[in-house]
């Protein structure tokens, strides 16, 4: 009797490798493989494909190089800024698309979506010209008085980075509101009528309920969110193309630039994208600590 059993087990059990083989493979190949070739690329330099082992030089190089430095300013500014008002955003968004009493939810719900499914290279051409020096966003506010002169938006340094900001959350945030909306809608009602029995308000129900039940959602939003936003760069290169001078360059875009508009240097330039996955290790294990979450 045991030996059948143990060629049930064995027959399920290669039943079961056989289904994943092909998904693990192409994972090995198409990303483990390149990840490890990018690795070892970082330790070699030179033009084009003529390279050479140099060690740790292209990381020395790294840390002294203002450009680079100058590219992870602006990217950790559109981090700070932008991923905490597009999570907050989409959250208020959600709650308020939850309510039972609210008419056209279906309308409203995919008017918000629609932008995170629209080309990126289409809605940079146009948020471009919106925000150009004659372009809506300034006819609107110097016809409504708000301001006496055209904002430059894209020629100064501090107003190119609001627009790539406004530009991300735009698209975004409607991505994220999806999450939150899915996640509200399969906490138990019950919940708020009892705290609304004990007298909560509804300012205390979402602080005290709402926000505790989506902690899983939220962190999940934030550090997707805060990798997206390290890998920023088709918004730059369409609207800003990293101007004026490099105030909106993003390290995507730096990226490019040190294997396409450079002289090409793919070693240094992979070096540059080991930068991003350590940032993106370091400020994900920030989130995990910070929301408590004991496997981070």
């Amino acid at each position: 009797m045991v030996k059948p059993k143990r060629n049930i087990r064995l027959k399920n059990a290669v039943i079961g490798w056989s289904f994943i083989a092909v998904a693990t493979l192409m994972i090995v190949l198409f990303y483990f493989y390149p990840m490890l070739q990018a690795l070892l690329l970082s330790f070699q330099s030179g033009a084009g494909t003529n390279l050479t082992f140099i060690g740790l030089d292209n990381y020395i190089r790294l840390i002294k190089d203002p450009t680079f430095l100058t590219a992870v300013k602006n990217t950790v500014f559109y981090l700070i800024i932008q991923v905490p008002l597009m999570i907050l955003l989409a959250l208020f968004i959600s709650v308020l698309l939850n309510d039972k009493t609210l008419k056209m939810k279906g309308f409203f719900r995919t008017a918000i979506f629609l932008p995170c499914v629209t080309s990126l290279v289409a809605y940079s051409v146009v948020f471009k010209y919106l925000f150009g020096t004659e372009g809506m966003i300034n006819l609107f506010l110097m016809k409504v008085s708000i301001i006496d002169a055209p904002i430059q938006w894209l020629t100064d340094p501090f107003w190119a980075k609001i627009a790539i900001v406004i530009a991300i959350t735009w698209r975004w945030t409607g991505y994220n509101m999806i999450f939150y909306l899915s996640a509200l809608q399969n906490i138990d009602h019950s919940i708020y009528e009892a705290a609304k029995i004990d007298g909560a308000s509804s300012v205390q129900q979402f602080f005290k309920i709402t926000i505790p039940m989506l902690k899983p959602i939220i962190l999940f939003t934030s550090i997707t969110s805060t990798i997206g936003t390290l890998q920023l760069f088709d918004e730059v290169m369409n609207i800003t193309k990293g101007g004026p001078g490099n105030a909106t360059m993003t390290i995507s875009q730096y990226i490019y630039d040190l294997s396409f508009k450079y002289t090409p240097d793919f070693g240094y330039a992979a070096t540059v994208s080991y930068a991003i996955v350590i940032m993106i290790v370091i400020f994900s294990i920030i989130q995990f600590k910070v929301a408590g979450d004991r496997n981070g």
